[in-house]
């Protein structure tokens, strides 16, 4: 920070955390690049491989097209896998692309630009067959029991596109219903609602080549918000995943068909805060829950806001900044984790909101005030990045 004309500045070094570089998306833009072959300039082709076609306008439509009983989920990133979920959510159905021009006899004596909702015979015939044509079943590739249930909004392909995880999730009965400290893991946990219920989730990861599953990691007594992936993140083979309940991020690394445990950021953040807790009280047995003190993440967050605010206060001469830190500091304590994402193999990005949000208790909770918080998980750092301002 520096003050200028009585003006605060907040400026620092640059920024660490590098600009993810995203291509154009406006359709006209890329059909050019596609025909010029990014080439903006004559002569520099040699120097640009031609990339496969990411823009092309159909010219025939089939509608009404009848496909096998599963939930068709999404294409690998290569194109050549097609991946679905089977009726019953308990299998993964892999299907082999075979190409625009696989169905090129079905469709050569048909005229016009598309096929409606007539019932002749030759569109029956065409709608009946034409998935077939374009999709070979590779696998069926069962991934979980009876009493799971994956989550068809819930997928993440690698970059190679061999791999694919999808999540699943299992009701908890009334008659099992967990233990007290199974619920409240540590002291910044959330207290469960009907409209939030607790299940047992899982995680697993597929190999698309292999058609086999790989690995399987379970997070019991638990809410992770599977939909849309909320609650997960893929950064090249680095996976984040946000326990709400717990209030726990947990980082995996994608290694061999495995999930390697890299680290578990919440109520400690390093390797060793456990031993140098357990050092400076030998004799402390306590459940995490009955714990005092802060845990590490929001910990971290507080002394940033209290360094800023005391650093504001005395440039300015004017301690208002830091009145305000102790006027809101038991609503920023109160905080908690809604989602996360990566930035960047070392920086993750967490929104915190209220616990009424973070519980799906509140009207409309993306319309509710919140903190962004961009996390360095290697430096231990934190910027503190308001979006909203509390107004309580």
């Amino acid at each position: 920070m520096a003050v200028k004309e009585s003006k605060i500045e907040f400026v620092t070094d640059p920024c660490p955390i590098k600009p993810r570089k995203i291509g154009p998306q406006n359709v006209v833009v890329r059909l050019r690049r596609r025909e010029t072959m990014g080439c903006p300039f004559p002569g520099t082709h040699v120097h640009t491989a031609r990339q496969f076609y990411q823009n092309v306008f159909p010219n025939f439509t089939v509608m009404n097209v009848e496909k096998p009983p599963c939930f068709l989920r999404k294409f690998s990133p290569d194109g050549k896998y097609l991946v679905a979920f089977s009726a019953d959510q308990t299998s993964i159905e892999v299907y082999d692309y075979c190409g625009a021009s696989a169905a090129a006899d079905l469709i050569a004596e048909c005229e016009g630009e598309y096929i409606g909702h007539k019932n002749d015979d030759c569109s029956f015939h065409i709608r009946s067959n034409i998935f077939a044509r374009f999709f070979k079943v590779k696998w069926i590739i069962n991934v979980v029991q009876s009493n799971e249930q994956l989550n068809r909004e819930c997928s993440l392909f690698t970059d190679d596109a061999r791999y694919v995880i999808v999540g699943s999730a299992a009701h908890i009965p009334d008659d099992l219903r967990p233990h007290f400290y199974q619920i409240y893991t540590n002291n910044e946990a959330l207290t469960p609602n009907p409209r939030s219920p607790l299940e047992d989730y899982s995680l697993h990861l597929i190999d698309l080549r292999g058609g086999k599953l790989c690995d399987t990691r379970h997070f019991k007594v638990d809410k992770i918000y599977l939909s849309h992936n909320q609650g997960l993140y893929l950064y090249k083979d680095i996976l984040a995943v946000l326990s709400v309940q717990h209030q726990t991020i947990h980082i995996f690394q994608i290694l061999d068909g495995m999930f390697i445990n890299v680290r578990t950021i919440g109520r400690f953040c390093l390797e060793d805060d456990a031993y140098l807790v357990t050092s400076a009280w030998p004799g402390a047995n306590c459940r995490p829950f009955r714990d005092a003190t802060i845990n590490s993440l929001k910990h971290k967050l507080l002394v940033y806001l209290y360094k800023r605010a005391k650093y504001i206060s005395n440039v300015t001469k004017d301690p208002y900044e830091l009145r305000r830190f102790y006027q809101y500091f038991d609503q920023l304590n109160s905080l908690r984790m809604w989602k996360m994402q990566l930035l960047d193999t070392d920086h993750i990005l967490v929104r915190y909101t209220s616990e009424e949000v973070a519980t799906l208790q509140a009207n409309e909770p993306n319309a509710q005030p919140a903190l962004l918080v961009v996390y360095d998980m290697e430096c231990q750092n934190e910027y503190g990045l308001p979006v909203h301002v509390f107004t309580i």
